[in-house]
């Protein structure tokens, strides 16, 4: 089963799928894609290690999320992803720094991968797309390719839901 969860920053996007894998029962797989860069990023990585149970298993992906959800996958468990924005990033650090071909492979590969796993796959992700469109265009690079990796992944999903103010909002 794959479900999305979306949300902006401090929607309780994240908070929703730890509760969600933590009521599952099984055992549980937290793959977190963050390339923590400062002290305040960092201290933000660390309130979400904090709310995390001791015997939850933590993988840092980098920009191998399909390998990671394949190698950790179980049919009684969950994977829980932490979080799509953060993977995008590793592959966009400016507009001229952008790999278009490796990320066109490896978003392929993810899609690819999500449609096959057993057990339970929550994915966390960042709504980012109802501001202005942005001046930069880095920054207008990004939102782009999140919205169209948010969509084709919501297509996919079983469920999703839309986190706000920390309330849920079942959208599929």
């Amino acid at each position: 089963m794959l479900h999305l969860i979306t949300g902006g920053a401090r929607s309780g996007k994240s908070a929703l799928a730890e509760t969600l894998a933590g009521r599952h029962g099984g055992p549980v797989s937290c793959l977190v894609t963050a390339d923590v860069r400062d002290t305040e990023f960092a201290a933000r990585v660390a309130a979400h290690r904090a709310r995390r149970p001791a015997g939850w298993q933590v993988v840092e992906t980098g920009q191998g999320l399909a390998e990671a959800l394949s190698q950790h996958a179980r049919p009684d468990g969950v994977l829980l992803v932490d979080c799509l924005g953060m993977w995008l990033m590793r592959f966009l650090d400016d507009v001229s720094g952008f790999d278009s071909e490796a990320y066109a492979w490896a978003r392929a590969a993810l899609l690819a991968t999500l449609v096959r796993l057993p057990g339970t796959v929550l994915v966390v992700t960042n709504e980012i797309g109802w501001g202005v469109v942005p001046l930069g265009a880095a920054s207008r690079l990004f939102v782009d390719e999140l919205g169209r990796l948010n969509q084709a992944v919501a297509a996919l999903a079983d469920r999703a839901t839309l986190v706000t103010c920390g309330l849920p909002l079942e959208l599929k």
